[in-house]
């Protein structure tokens, strides 16, 4: 029973912390686009090829 008396602030405590980062995140913008990641990833590798093929081309113009 005595235990109750540190774990119930303890739990408080917690709950708190967890929603400050929460709030914190949210305030931060992490949860703004939640797309744009996951389609940038599938783009990234058509913009490194093109810009690949552009300087290719441009070597081989020099």
């Amino acid at each position: 029973m005595e235990s109750l008396y540190l774990l119930i602030p303890l739990s408080v405590l917690l709950a708190f912390c967890i929603g400050g980062l929460f709030w914190w995140a949210v305030k931060s913008g992490q949860f703004d686009d939640l797309d744009g990641p996951a389609h940038r990833v599938l783009h990234d590798e058509d913009i490194n090829s093109e810009v690949n093929e552009n300087t290719a081309e441009d070597e081989k113009n020099t």
